[in-house]
């Protein structure tokens, strides 16, 4: 009966929503990738919002029910009937009246859990620009193997037009191949390989009090520096650059995207830096995890330039859905910690994760700096006795690991972990 009624809601939102984009004709902007997509919608966003009427996915909204609710402009329901209720009266009411203040730009995440959700997703929301981060062994419990998960994303171009538009990362040598898939105009961005738009002299650096990343911005022989406050990193690089991208269609210059990224906050929980206990530092990574994610954060660690910090902790959670790469994925990152330099110790949550200490071992890390926790109950008692001052302290896993709850209890600030941290609302908080 649960399954019949979840279709029945889908069915209704798809087809509402279907009919408030015919009403108002936003332009969309869908990103599809396994990792970055976030990110990149909340770049999007911040360089978009001063010039335009745009709206983001709300929260992490990016699925049947999520994206419907986005164009809506509501969040859901869950449980409660009256809240259902409310928001079907909301729509009516969007489609019956006109809404002046309906967004002219809807930025919607398209993410995929299993086969046929983009086409699903791109059927409610057709874009006018798709935006690809980068593909990665995510969920392959469900799609099997990459390439099921490369065709997957690849469905988002094939409702592309040529006067529409697809960004790609061109560091990431799946999603390049992408480029001769459309007929679409194309917008390349990256790091290490040729594209349109480069970021380049990256540095995580402190300036005016605040920690963040510099580095400079071409486009076409023009190049202009940028400042990311409180970001971290070359994965928020990528999506203030699809953000970027999204701004030279739109006609901004570059001297306006660098003034309109300063305004950029990455979701909460991602790649973020706190004040911890002790007076140590917390690169707060605990939304979510992959394998190509954890290398990323362990490698942000590992570079953190400044000579005054302590010893450097890597403490990591499962990474779920990874079907047949589940060992082998979790050994990598544990390969990857033992080839870095300043990570000084590893610390493992949950029985998947022991395979970090297996990859580590391998690599010749010191096996007594590496600490293994069957629950985040042990973890986090563990970290509050062990960490001292100046300590760096990476906090990473997957979602349904819930290893926010460990940064909750190292951040000097608790009592901001709702304003900070991700699942903080009701929902989560009972689990």
């Amino acid at each position: 009966m649960k399954k019949i009624l979840l279709k029945i809601l889908h069915y209704f939102l798809k087809i509402l929503a279907q009919a408030i984009i015919y009403k108002y004709r936003p332009d969309i902007i869908g990103i599809t990738g396994s990792v970055g997509k976030t990110s990149a919608a909340a770049a999007i966003f911040a360089i978009l919002k001063n010039k335009y009427k745009a709206r983001k996915n709300l929260k992490n909204y990016n699925n049947e029910i999520g994206v419907p609710l986005s164009v809506i402009g509501e969040e859901t329901g869950r449980k409660n009937p009256l809240k259902w209720l409310a928001i079907f009266l909301k729509t009516f009411e969007l489609l019956i009246k006109t809404s002046d203040n309906y967004p002219e730009i809807l930025v919607l995440e398209m993410g995929a859990d299993k086969i046929g959700d983009i086409k699903y997703l791109v059927k409610i929301a057709k874009p006018k620009i798709a935006v690809v981060t980068a593909i990665a062994p995510v969920h392959l419990e469900f799609f099997g193997d990459l390439k099921n998960i490369i065709k997957e994303k690849k469905d988002i171009l094939k409702f592309l037009k040529k006067d529409d538009w697809l960004i790609i990362n061109n560091d990431d040598q799946e999603v390049r191949n992408f480029v001769s898939a459309t007929a679409a105009r194309q917008i390349t961005y990256g790091i290490n390989q040729p594209a349109d738009l480069l970021a380049s002299e990256i540095k995580i650096v402190k300036q005016n009090e605040a920690w963040g990343t510099n580095f400079k911005l071409s486009y076409k022989g023009n190049l202009v520096p940028v400042f990311l406050p409180n970001v971290l990193g070359k994965p928020q690089i990528y999506a203030v650059l699809a953000g970027a991208a999204v701004g030279i269609i739109y006609e901004l210059n570059l001297l306006e995207i660098s003034a309109a990224i300063m305004n950029y906050e990455p979701a909460k929980s991602r790649l973020h830096l706190l004040g911890g206990i002790k007076n140590t530092l917390i690169i707060d990574d605990s939304y979510n995890s992959s394998p190509k994610a954890a290398v990323e954060a362990v490698e942000i660690l590992d570079n953190f330039s400044q000579p005054a910090l302590g010893r450097r902790w890597a403490v990591l959670g499962d990474m779920l859905e990874l079907g047949n790469y589940t060992e082998a994925g979790h050994q990598l990152v544990g390969q990857k910690i033992a080839q870095l330099k300043n990570i000084n110790f590893l610390v493992t949550i949950g029985e998947r994760a022991k395979d970090f200490k297996k990859g580590a071992r391998a690599g010749n890390f010191p096996d007594d700096h590496i600490y293994s926790f069957n629950n985040i109950s042990e973890a986090g008692c563990f970290l509050q006795e062990n960490i001292k001052k100046d300590d760096l302290i990476l906090i990473k896993g997957s979602q349904g690991v819930r290893m926010e709850k460990i940064t909750k209890e190292i951040m000097a600030e608790p009592e901001k972990a709702q304003e900070l941290l991700c699942r903080q609302d009701g929902s989560w908080l009972i689990k």
